[in-house]
Order: structure tokens, then sequence, then C-alpha cells
């Protein structure tokens, strides 16, 4: 632990001598990165119990289309086979949807873990008075950071950042190109 971080809490009401922006800060990188972690916890069980659910629903929709399909296809029988096959082909539709908003939810948390990872390691830059002056310190926080980007959109938007253009413009530009390009999940 470094020396800034041994002193909890914050100290802004009551300043003394040894108040510091610093540890100020630490304290509040230090909760956000808690807050975070402790919404992805929440949110992966509810997920889990969701994604099992659907799984389970999808092996029952194809035992129900195999079962049907054994079915004739003329008279009342096949008028009946006709329309719960199609409402099984519009449920399992909508199954294969949902599997792709579970996708989403996947690469979320996995960038959220990324956005974790780097305010623990911005916050030990920060609170470690060797290194937080040293521009080589910085320059390896940014590589460690950046090291983390798993896709080639994630890289650009970061080097952009890097190179001057301000975050909410190079937010938008990702955003723009994410719509522009579609979905980049596979399909399971």
């Amino acid at each position: 632990m470094t020396e800034i971080a041994k002193k909890g809490g914050t100290h802004a009401h009551m300043p003394d001598l040894d108040w510091s922006q610093v540890r100020e800060t630490m304290l509040m990188l230090e909760l956000a990165t808690g807050q975070i972690e402790s919404a992805m916890k929440d949110s992966n069980s509810s997920v889990a119990v969701l994604t099992d659910s659907f799984t389970t629903m999808a092996g029952y929709l194809h035992m129900i289309s195999d079962t049907l399909a054994s079915l004739p296809d003329e008279g009342e029988v096949g008028d009946t086979k006709k329309n719960v096959l199609e409402a099984a082909n519009h449920v399992a539709d909508m199954v294969h949807q949902s599997i792709i908003a579970f996708q989403f939810y996947d690469k979320l948390t996995q960038r959220l873990g990324h956005v974790c990872h780097s305010l623990a390691t911005l916050n030990e830059l920060v609170g470690d008075r060797q290194r937080i002056f040293s521009p080589q310190e910085w320059v390896a926080l940014q590589q460690k950071i950046r090291s983390k980007y798993t896709t080639v959109d994630e890289c650009a938007m970061f080097d952009a950042v890097m190179d001057g253009m301000p975050v909410k413009l190079a937010l938008e530009q990702y955003v723009s190109e994410m719509k522009d390009k579609g979905s980049d999940i596979d399909l399971f």
C-alpha cells in the first residue's frame, strides 16, 4: 500500500496540513471501481439465470419443432401443425435475439472489467509519490490500458484521444463507426 493510500476516508470537509487532492482523487477512483465491480457482480447472477433459461427454452423449442415435423401436413392436424410451427419459429427468433443481447452484455462486462483494471492501475500510479511524476510511468500506464482493448476500433479511439482529440468527439466517432459496421457479436 502506498504512503498516500494508508490514510483512509475523505479529509476534504476538515482539511489539515496533510490534506492532499491526490488522496481525495485516489479515494474517488477506488469508490468508482468498487461501484462498477459491485454492479457487475449483481447483474452477472441475474444474467446467468436468464442465459440458462433461454438455453433451456431453445432446447425445448427444438424438441417441439422435431415433434411437430412428425405430424401430418394435411387436414385439421396439418393446420394446427402449421400454426404451432409458426409460433415456435417466432419464439425461436425471440430466443435468438435474446442470446445476442446476452452476448452484448458479456462484451459490456468485459469492457467494464477493463475500466476497473485501468482505474486501479491509475490509482496505484497516482498514489506512488516516486512514480507519479515520471513520464515513463505514464507512458507505461497508457500502454497497459491500451493493451486491454480487444478491437481495432477501441484502439483507434484510444489513440485518437492520446493524440489530442477531445474524448467526447472520439466517443461520438467510435459510436458512429459501430453503428455503420453493425454488430460484431459472434453468434453461437
